[in-house]
């Protein structure tokens, strides 16, 4: 169930009625049924796997807290980690792991033939698993208490708008909220709704139209001329910006209008001035989760410099095979090490660098090619491409799949995006100034996005819902 499906569009509204119609007492469990019902809308059999790795947390997460020695608090958290981490591993690595071994035993003629493991990835399974690891860590440190409450508990880990692609919660935020009541909030629910509509902007009108000139330069890459290769690396971190920003946003809108207030998960990234300040504001969920519970935990940058620049590197490599089984993977994650690293370690010449914002976008535009990248050696490829350009590519940027009016919508979109995240780096929010003005004047503009949106549905209707890009990890 995707959430520009029309099986969301009924589900979602269904869910709100009900929700504010029943007594508060059975709010929680309403949201639970309609939680693990919208994630079995994707395969049934895996809600099993999700309650598994609910009940293990939990029954970790108490043993923990009723633990009398350090030491059996130490194996009930290691015991967590492991069985998680392992499912995590097998349905997400194992395949990988195996195939990676046999190409390494090759190289010393030694060959390997194990057949492929047929294993379809749990979609949201890292999310949740992450999500749910935070809580039983928060446990161990004595940060936050086990919940007792087990159908609450549950429902912090099977939230539907977190589910499959985050927001990754935190107990002491989405927890705290779920053990609280909610009454009708005519003004959240509107903020909720203006920021679901604003996630459907980002996904259909830009992230869609994107991905056409991108797809076609990615499996094409021999007959792109330079210039369409060029664009399409600078399209596809508008593309995935737009992608997963899209859907976070629908996700932090679906939460408000529940009366839920989610973590920010995106602060305008491409209007930082590092790869530092990058990834403060790229997918901040996961990026501070590896920084509480990986980075600082290596030491962070409480040691020598060495030794700092190691975590980084631990931590971005990591970060990297998080998001997928493959080694393009794991360089994209490394060269964001590497970047901060020289960032880092030249840092009074980065401070003095002009165009700092837009020399950014540049080298995590040309990261992101080897996310987007089949393998390594089509990242490299691609990235090679670029040299061939030349002035007289420039008839060819109609030639990428999109049509001219596409490429007029398209263009129209990025800009509103580009002045929508300028205002919110100044601290502007439309939607706290639209609830300002006078009735009138609100339902003008609700009229004017509900067209627009309408006519991007009538211009897709009989096309296949595209999955979010998130969603594969």
């Amino acid at each position: 169930m995707l959430f520009q499906s029309g099986a969301f569009l009924i589900f979602f509204p269904i869910v709100i009625l009900l929700f504010y119609l029943i007594p508060q007492k059975e709010q929680m469990p309403f949201l639970l049924a309609a939680s693990y019902y919208f994630y079995m809308s994707w395969n049934a059999k895996y809600a099993l796997l999700l309650l598994f790795s609910t009940v293990l947390t939990y029954s970790c997460a108490r043993l923990i807290e009723k633990a009398e020695s350090a030491k059996s608090r130490k194996v009930f958290l290691i015991l967590c980690l492991v069985l998680q981490l392992g499912i995590l591993f097998g349905m997400k690595y194992l395949n990988f792991a195996v195939s990676l071994l046999a190409r390494l035993l090759l190289l010393l003629h030694v060959e390997l033939t194990v057949p492929a493991f047929d294993i379809v990835l749990p979609v949201g399974i890292s999310f949740y698993t992450f999500q749910a690891l935070s809580y039983v860590i928060d446990v161990y440190r004595k940060e936050e208490p086990a919940e007792k409450n087990f159908l609450q508990y549950a429902l912090y880990v099977s939230f539907f708008p977190t589910i499959l692609s985050g927001p990754i919660e935190r107990s002491k935020n989405l927890l705290m909220q779920i053990r609280q009541q909610k009454r009708l909030n005519p003004e959240k629910i509107v903020t909720g709704l203006l920021i679901m509509a604003f996630g459907y902007f980002q996904k259909l009108i830009i992230a869609g139209r994107a991905s056409v000139m991108v797809d076609h330069v990615y499996q094409n890459p021999d007959s792109s001329s330079a210039l369409q290769i060029l664009l399409a690396v600078f399209l596809f971190s508008i593309q995935i910006y737009c992608d997963f920003g899209g859907y976070s946003m629908l996700a932090l809108g679906a939460a408000k209008v529940l009366g839920f207030d989610l973590t920010e998960n995106f602060r305008q990234p491409y209007l930082a001035v590092s790869i530092q300040d990058f990834w403060r504001r790229w997918h901040i969920s996961l990026s501070t989760w590896f920084r509480d519970y990986l980075y600082i935990p290596l030491g962070g940058s409480r040691c020598s410099r060495i030794c700092k620049y190691r975590n980084i590197m631990i931590t971005f490599l990591v970060s990297g095979m998080w998001h997928g089984a493959g080694l393009h993977y794991l360089v994209w994650g490394g060269l964001n090490g590497f970047f901060q690293v020289c960032e880092d370690a030249f840092s009074t010449v980065r401070r003095r660098l002009p165009c700092k914002r837009l020399l950014t976008f540049i080298v995590a535009s040309f990261t992101w090619v080897f996310f987007r990248a089949e393998s390594v050696s089509r990242a490299v490829h691609i990235c090679l491409g670029v040299c061939r350009i030349s002035g007289s590519h420039m008839r060819q940027l109609l030639e990428m799949g999109l049509g001219r009016t596409d490429v007029i919508v398209l263009v129209i979109a990025i800009a509103v995006l580009i002045v929508a995240d300028l205002l919110h780096e100044k601290g502007i929010s439309f939607t706290a100034w639209l609830l300002q003005r006078k009735i009138g004047v609100r339902y003008v503009v609700y009229l004017a996005v509900c067209m627009v949106l309408l006519l991007q549905v009538v211009a897709d209707f009989g096309q296949p819902a595209a999955s979010f890009l998130y969603f594969q990890f």
